[in-house]
């Protein structure tokens, strides 16, 4: 009945006086459109067709809000889109027409982790009230609150268990090819990625925040967060995220809320030397991925054993802080992208595999007590958090460090065999590439493959690869239909990662070229800098 009585507001908003679409409204009255979390008392999680409807009835109530989606889930529920800002409309030309400051958020890329969905609604209800109305001076806002679409359907009280909430249940994690959304920016293998990485090409948001609920450690944060992790992200996006908006977003956030925030992080789980650690440098996870691409990631992590009502607060405060900051300061942002792209060029060193590294010898971490509690509707256990913290001082482990790497080349000749397999994946990515129309000479760098090692056990529905062997300088002959792929451009520093064949996370790695098993060179070979 829930999900009808909002399809039913969708369709009688535009009847409504004062409610309708108006061209010169400014703010509305909005307090009667809620989440299902907020009509049940943050015991139930927003279903899909709600979702739509809520944002159909708030994008209606304010000229600068726009609602279209970037694509569809497997089952195929279109992903909903909200732009607001001085825009003339939704499409991509529009956005980027504004000259303005570029800012996406994400919500539920893991559909266990509903706050920022939640929070991202609420956000919406505000902007289409008039709250925040100076932010479109600078700013162009586009929010998915509900990416994993699917996985959000499949709502079970044993989903996430020991998470505080919400009580009624929850959707998956993975979505409904059973992916793992924030494992697939790489090999692409979903169409929500696919999705996702058409929106990054066409949108080119500046700063992308990705909204999650954390798992396991007993911490005393509200809120975690992350920038990029791998080593290869430009200087200048890796000094700004650590050194100016994390800090500054972080002091803002607790003036909002009260609450604590800090990198994210982990205990051991099983084993290993006392630290705090963070996850993973590769640019399968969002955060990385994007880092690559030259522009500002940020990871949100809602503190799993805080309520559900907290968790959705300190979601929505920390995405205000972001925007907030990044109101005031669009200079910082494009100075250093600017910087990012400008930097991205042939002889630039690279990591190619990578080991975790210690970043502090000794940090205070704030760690936090739980007690448990019974799920009355299903009578499973689950963890609350407490008001008792205690800090301990150990070393932070929130860095990596290259153990392989290669100097960026002047670019790659892909060779006409593979051309079919390998374009698609460049054109997905939006990597510039031409294709070569008669047979040419080229002296060219080659890889020649001693052995192939592959994982025993599938990981993501694939079993991973790494390659050994040399490089080799030799004239080679190239057919017609061959790709030859630039380097120095903003997207090199991906290119790189994915055509490099010792690449921990490349094409290789997700044995996305195939019978190299059977080879005796890698297809996708470098050419060398004439100085």
């Amino acid at each position: 009945m829930k999900t009808q009585s909002v399809l039913l507001l969708s369709a009688i908003a535009l009847f409504i006086p004062g409610l309708a679409t108006n061209a010169s409204a400014q703010s509305a009255d909005l307090s009667f459109l809620t989440t299902a979390a907020e009509r049940t008392d943050f015991q139930e999680t927003t279903r899909y067709d709600e979702v739509m409807a809520f944002l159909r009835v708030a994008s209606a109530q304010h000229p600068d809000m726009h609602l279209t989606h970037f694509g569809y889930s497997l089952e195929g529920r279109p992903l909903p889109l909200v732009v607001f800002g001085d825009v003339n409309g939704a499409e991509p030309e529009d956005v980027l027409d504004s000259g303005k400051t570029r800012i996406f958020i994400q919500g539920n890329i893991h559909a266990g982790e509903v706050c920022g969905k939640e929070a991202l609604l609420m956000l919406t209800r505000a902007l289409a009230s008039g709250e925040h109305a100076a932010w479109a001076d600078s700013l162009v806002i586009l929010m998915a609150p509900i990416y994993n679409a699917d996985g959000n359907e499949r709502v079970n009280l044993f989903n996430r268990p020991r998470q505080n909430g919400p009580l009624g249940g929850m959707g998956q994690r993975p979505n409904a090819q059973g992916l793992d959304l924030n494992r697939d920016h790489m090999k692409m293998k979903s169409p929500e990625a696919r999705s996702l990485i058409n929106l990054m090409n066409k949108y080119d948001p500046h700063v992308l925040v990705d909204l999650h609920t954390t798992n396991g450690t007993r911490h005393g944060y509200h809120l975690t967060y992350s920038p990029a992790l791998n080593p290869n992200t430009a200087t200048a996006i890796d000094s700004l995220s650590r050194e100016v908006i994390l800090p500054e977003v972080t002091r803002d956030f607790k003036r909002r809320s009260g609450w604590e925030a800090y990198y994210y992080g982990n205990l051991p789980f099983r084993s290993g030397d006392p630290g705090w650690y963070t996850f993973d440098h590769r640019p399968r996870f969002n955060n990385n991925y994007i880092g690559l691409r030259n522009r500002i990631p940020i990871l949100s992590e809602a503190y799993a054993y805080a309520t559900f009502e907290e968790r959705i607060l300190s979601s929505l405060y920390f995405v205000e802080s972001i925007l907030s900051w990044s109101h005031g300061n669009p200079g910082a942002i494009h100075s250093a992208i600017n910087q990012a792209e400008a930097n991205t060029r042939t002889g630039l060193e690279q990591g190619v595999r990578f080991t975790r590294a210690m970043n502090e010898a000794a940090v205070d971490i704030l760690m936090g007590t739980v007690e448990t509690k019974t799920n009355p509707f299903s009578g499973a256990p689950y963890l609350n958090r407490t008001d008792s913290v205690y800090v301990t001082r150990i070393p932070e482990f929130g860095a990596f460090r290259a153990v392989e790497s290669a100097m960026l080349p002047e670019g790659w000749v892909v060779d006409s065999a593979s051309a079919s397999t390998v374009a698609p994946i460049l054109d997905a990515h939006g990597i510039a590439y031409s294709v070569v129309s008669d047979d040419m000479d080229k002296t060219v760098s080659t890889f020649q493959i001693d052995s192939l090692d592959v994982a025993s056990r599938a990981f993501q529905q694939i079993n991973e690869q790494e390659l050994h062997g040399s490089w080799m300088m030799a004239q080679r002959s190239f057919t017609a239909g061959s790709l030859i792929v630039p380097v120095d451009n903003e997207l090199g520093r991906l290119s790189h990662y994915l055509l490099e064949p010792r690449s921990d996370d490349g094409l290789v790695n997700w044995a996305l070229i195939p019978d190299l098993d059977q080879a005796t060179t890698y297809p996708i070979h470098r050419i060398e800098s004439d100085d």
